[in-house]
This record gives C-alpha cells, structure tokens and sequence, in this order.
C-alpha cells in the first residue's frame, strides 16, 4: 500500500514537469516493531526515575488494624481523614480559636486497607494537589453549612458533633462572634458547591499540602487510629 502510494506520487510529479528527467528509485521496507519501542531514547531516560519512584510509593510507613473506608453520613475514613488534619494543624498553636475541621467525601479518593500502609497509599487516598486552608467564617453563617450539610447526606467532619443537623463544637468559646474551618484551598474555593465560603472573613494558607499532612499524621501514628463513631445525624 505504502509503496503503491510512493509511485502514485512520483507519477504525478512527472506529469507536472515541463522537462523529462530521468529517475532512478529504490524503496526499501522498515518494520516498525517492538525493538524499536525498547530502544526508545526517552524510555531509557525515564527508566531509572520510574524505578526510584516505585520503591517510594512501595515504603510501608504504618500499619493498619482495620479497614478504613469513607460514607455518608459517617465513615472510618472520613473521621481518620479530618482528625488526622486537626492533629497536624493544632500541634503547633495559633492561639485560641474555636474550629472544626471539613472535607468532601469525594476528595477522598481511595479507601485504606487493612495490613500494611505505603506511601502509594497515601497518593491513592489523596492524589490531588490541594493545600491546607485556615478559613475564618462568621457565626452566622452555621445554619448555611448545616442546611448543606443535610442536602449532601454527610461529609467528613471534626471537633464537631452534628446532632439531629445541628452543629455543635467540641471545644466551644463563649461569645465568639467567628469560628474557623480547616479545610483544603480547593473547597474553600467553591469545590463540591461549598459556596458558603463565599462569606469568609479571612483565611490562611501557608502552602502545605494536605498529601503531605496525610504522609506525616501516617508516619507518627505508626499504626492509624480507628475511630468508627457516628459523628453525623439528621434525625
């Protein structure tokens, strides 16, 4: 076919010459095949940062007693994912606040299982690059999120109990006129419809990613923290 397509071409060349030359033509075959493929300079390039990065996403860094998996209203992996996000972010203080923590359910990509965790785990569970948020929200916009929250069925939530669609703070201060949210950028950005976070007063983002968060709450706690209460009701 190919050749036949050369020839065609060479045929109409001539015609469309005023002078007549003389032409001497060779054609050789070449069979594109997987020798070519393995001799690939980019593949050879490559090769050696693919392998350094599947020993690193194969490190085992924790363990796990039990299945963590995400749902609405509530789930394992919903409340692993926002204490372990509270953790991180309250070990160093910035001073009293009254907070909770948020995520989506769908931002959590992947469930963990049962045995060991690996660093490709993490990726898994989180391979976007969101950045950790500190939004500060007025007091009255509670009854937004509360009616959100019921309209989704449920999102990951902490230091915050949610009873009968109401939210109510763990750690309350009295008077506070504003509360805080420990989130990601891209919800507090409008992600998944939260555009309550239109209302925010302020915010912080010191560019840390929540993987990152994740990588190093797993690392600590060695073998993850299961805690399976039901932290959301409607009714």
């Amino acid at each position: 076919m190919l050749k036949n397509f050369i020839y065609i071409c060479m045929g109409a060349g001539l015609l469309a010459c005023s002078s007549v030359t003389t032409i001497h033509t060779s054609a050789e075959r070449v069979e594109v095949n997987s020798v070519y493929d393995h001799e690939n300079r980019i593949d050879s390039i490559v090769q050696p940062y693919k392998k350094d990065l599947e020993k690193e996403m194969l490190e085992v860094i924790a363990h796990a007693d039990h299945d963590f998996t995400k749902g609405r209203p509530n789930g394992t992996l919903n409340n692993w994912a926002t204490d372990a996000l509270l953790d991180n972010q309250l070990r160093t203080s910035k001073g009293q606040r009254q907070v909770m923590s948020l995520l989506n359910v769908g931002g959590l990509r992947n469930p963990i299982s049962k045995g060991d965790v690996t660093v490709g785990d993490i990726f898994k569970l989180m391979p976007f690059d969101n950045n950790v948020v500190w939004v500060e929200m007025p007091i009255e916009v509670l009854p937004e999120i509360e009616a959100y929250l019921r309209k989704r069925g449920g999102e990951p939530v902490g230091m915050v109990k949610i009873e009968k669609g109401k939210i109510r703070f763990l750690d309350p201060i009295s008077n506070s006129k504003t509360f805080w949210i420990i989130t990601s950028d891209y919800l507090m950005n409008g992600g998944d419809n939260m555009s309550f976070f239109e209302k925010k007063v302020s915010f912080e983002n010191d560019g840390v990613l929540l993987r990152d968060v994740f990588l190093e709450e797993v690392k600590m706690q060695k073998v993850l923290r299961y805690n399976n209460e039901e932290r959301i009701t409607f009714e």
